[in-house]
């Protein structure tokens, strides 16, 4: 574990500023299980950052808990309308980042966000940071204050 590096990395510290720490690991954190590995935390903890394309073309972020599958259903009615997960040019295009690297922060087009409340119980959880090795660590109430979205039940059941 060291200090961001990578520009993607880089990009998200100087958004996040100098209250977080992004930090890179020699192996992959692309995955909710390879950097709950990585960290050394429950799965659960980990806030992944999904995006959806609405069927307006607008952009849905969904941060969940890395334990959690999304629901489609449930984000679609809380959007108000039929989501899809997107491909990867279409997240590139708005969050600004690859698929395995997505921030919840600093999009290229600012997403419909939703917040998985399963991560509101924890003390620390932690996102990914503009690469497939960065991360950084959080609480839930950063998380909401960060993306300004609210908690919702969005995991499958």
């Amino acid at each position: 574990m060291r200090p961001a590096s990578s520009e993607g990395a880089l990009r998200v510290q100087a958004i996040l500023g100098d209250g977080f720490r992004v930090l890179e690991f020699d192996e992959s954190t692309h995955s909710s299980a390879e950097a709950a590995a990585a960290i050394g935390c429950k799965l659960a903890q980990i806030a992944k950052s999904m995006v959806f394309k609405a069927a307006d073309g607008t952009p849905v972020l969904v941060v969940a808990s890395g334990a959690n599958r999304v629901d489609d259903k449930k984000v679609a009615r809380l959007v108000g309308q039929k989501i899809g997960r997107a491909d990867a040019d279409f997240v590139l295009l708005h969050a600004g980042f690859a698929i395995g690297g997505v921030p919840p922060v600093g999009h290229a087009t600012q997403p419909v966000t939703v917040l998985d409340r399963d991560l509101s119980g924890y003390e620390t959880i932690w996102a990914a940071a503009g690469s497939p090795n960065a991360v950084f660590a959080l609480r839930p109430e950063d998380l909401v204050r960060l993306t300004g979205a609210v908690w919702a039940d969005v995991a499958k059941t």
